[in-house]
């Protein structure tokens, strides 16, 4: 069994076509790639797809294939990354990820403490969703993340750096913006959007707040990130409920105000893996609450400064 039958096996899977497979993602004839699949099962033993009207189908057995083929190729991309940097020791290095957004608040106190401790460090940043940050944490292409916590992520080790409420988020013209705070049942009837799949986790908390609520509120519109959240309240009049942004990030069309009552929260994470064991990682962790406490100051000393400010 070979590394390239599993990505086959996985495309197939996924696609639930062996033309959709072989033209779009693997760029094969379709022949080759059935003959890799019935290879695959002939290794394997047991039939792991079926044809049907629908398509392709995986079995039982096919199922219970498909998840630790994906952890051999994660383990397998994993292993391949850790050479490689392995092979580039004279330097310090370490891979950051951020939530779309984070980084504003995050990465300039995470830079300080770094090139204090190891002035010549290189770092590099991505920014993603939080299911990607995961995923790239899993196949050793990122050290440590700042994200949500993932189901589905059993390698990964999640530290909590803060709690965020969150707030309703509506255009500056709306008329909930004279309040002080928002009731939930006022979203009633307003044009409601929530988070797409890229965000599982802040979606789940939204899809659990909205239903103890008991109110009649439905998803109109899904969004992929906050830029696109702000781009289709703005354009349409929608309201939301995201965590908590900083008031001075957003522009001018939009605002925020707090939930009344007890408001749904969710946690930021830095997110790692149990098998990575860069020293320089175990530095940044060693300094995370010293981390957070710089990032906690500077936004209470914002909040400070803006006090009376927010638009009535």
């Amino acid at each position: 069994m070979e590394l390239r039958h599993l990505r086959y096996f996985i495309a197939v899977a996924e696609e639930g076509s062996l033309t959709v497979a072989a033209e779009k993602r693997l760029h094969t004839a379709q022949p080759s790639l059935s003959r890799q699949i019935r290879d695959l099962e002939y290794e394997v033993g047991v039939q792991l797809m079926s044809r049907s009207v629908h398509g392709i189908e995986l079995t039982a057995a096919g199922r219970a294939f498909l998840d630790h083929a994906r952890l051999a190729l994660t383990q397998a991309e994993a292993a391949k990354e850790a050479a490689r940097r392995a092979a580039q020791p004279a330097k310090p290095t370490l891979a950051l990820g951020f939530l779309t957004g984070k980084e504003i608040d995050w990465l300039p106190e995470a830079m300080r403490i770094l090139h204090h401790e190891l002035p010549n460090i290189e770092v590099t940043v991505s920014s993603q969703n939080s299911p990607d940050l995961a995923d790239a944490l899993m196949r050793g292409r990122l050290d440590a993340a700042f994200m949500r916590p993932e189901e589905r992520a059993d390698e990964l080790v999640y530290r909590r750096v803060i709690t965020e409420p969150f707030v309703v988020i509506f255009p500056s013209d709306h008329r909930l913006a004279r309040r002080d705070a928002v009731e939930l049942r006022e979203l009633v009837g307003e044009t409601f959007i929530i988070p797409s799949k890229t965000a599982p986790t802040s979606r789940a908390v939204i899809e659990d707040y909205l239903k103890r609520s008991g109110l009649d509120i439905i998803p109109d519109h899904e969004v992929d990130n906050i830029t696109h959240a702000v781009s289709v309240i703005a354009s349409t009049g929608a309201v939301a409920l995201l965590p908590a942004w900083p008031s001075n990030l957003l522009p001018w069309s939009v605002t925020s105000r707090p939930l009344m009552g007890e408001a749904p929260t969710i946690d930021l994470v830095v997110g790692y893996s149990k098998a990575n064991t860069s020293p320089v990682l175990k530095l940044f962790l060693s300094r995370i609450d010293e981390l957070t406490a710089g990032v906690s100051g500077k936004a209470d000393r914002t909040r400070g400064a803006g006090a009376g400010l927010a638009p009535r």
